[in-house]
């Protein structure tokens, strides 16, 4: 019975790591900014892309394959770098007090011309190198192989959930963050610059997605359309855990990532249902999330 369920338990919370990374940024960017950013699927993909590349041109000149672990922090740092800053500032900087459903049409604008800038650069090949996984090797417990990559991103998603708890809690940057989400206008009265707390979290936010693209890149490759697929998943975590919510964000990403695993191996054929169907069931249960709450809207 262990053989099996030790196994399950693993690959859904190596799923939901993954899931958590995108999730997360859209949940952290929603919080500050009021912004609901249907591109943030797309910088996940470039993410996986960039980091992809990367990963092959060490691999082509016979380089230190140790090197590919840093291309994967790397093309996550490049991505938050170039990408953030430029859609906040060019495009999102727009939207702040606009409708939903104008940021949703803007941002969703944006999300077709990345999908269309990620086939011009990279064509519809799909990417793959799998070099961290190969390099970190596998572990056996009780007659079961695991890899130890899965296991270095369930640190790395908890590594994240700590540090931006940390980051909230207990520095001056949260604080001014925590200060601009709960009351934007008293914030910038008493001095605050909030157009560059804007850059910092959009571009946190950038970064988070980017370097789930990049950790997802040796497991299961970069496909075009994956962006797509990874923002429908990102706002189905986001509503079950309530959006802006950084720990229903966490939770949320183990649900979808235990009731992925849990169709495949018991229903594979209901694999790309099942996330949606558990956020159908938290839904009619808690209509804003788990650790969502009504709150009164300012007009």
């Amino acid at each position: 019975m262990s053989n099996a369920i030790i196994p399950l338990l693993l690959d859904s919370l190596a799923s939901a790591a993954l899931i958590f990374f995108a999730a997360v940024g859209l949940t952290l960017v929603f919080s500050v900014l009021r912004v609901l950013n249907v591109a943030h699927g797309s910088l996940y993909s470039i993410g996986g892309y960039v980091a992809a590349s990367i990963c092959l041109f060490i691999a082509s000149r016979q380089l230190n394959p140790y090197l590919s672990f840093l291309a994967l922090l790397f093309s996550a740092i490049f991505v938050a770098a170039i990408f953030g800053p430029l859609i906040e500032r060019g495009l999102v900087r727009w939207t702040y007090g606009k409708s939903e459903a104008v940021q949703i049409l803007i941002t969703f604008g944006l999300f077709l011309i990345l999908e269309d800038l990620q086939r011009v650069i990279f064509g519809v090949q799909s990417f793959y190198e799998d070099a961290p996984m190969r390099l970190l090797g596998a572990t056996s417990i009780g007659g079961v192989v695991y890899l130890n990559y899965q296991i270095l991103l369930i640190a790395m998603a908890l590594l994240v959930v700590v540090g931006l708890r940390l980051l909230i809690n207990h520095t001056r940057l949260g604080r001014l963050i925590t200060a601009v989400v709960t009351d934007r206008e008293m914030a910038q009265s008493i001095g605050i610059d909030t157009n560059r707390i804007f850059i910092l979290a959009f571009s946190l936010g950038v970064f988070l997605a980017a370097l789930g693209g990049a950790l997802a890149t040796p497991t299961s490759g970069i496909a075009p359309g994956l962006g797509a697929d990874t923002m429908v998943l990102a706002f189905a975590v986001a509503a079950i855990g309530g959006l802006g919510q950084i720990e229903g964000a966490a939770l949320a990403s183990l649900i979808v990532g235990l009731a992925r695993v849990l169709a495949i191996y018991l229903a594979p054929s209901l694999d790309a249902v099942a996330p949606y169907a558990a956020m159908l069931l938290v839904l009619l249960i808690r209509p804003y999330g788990l650790f969502g709450s009504v709150t009164a809207r300012r007009i």
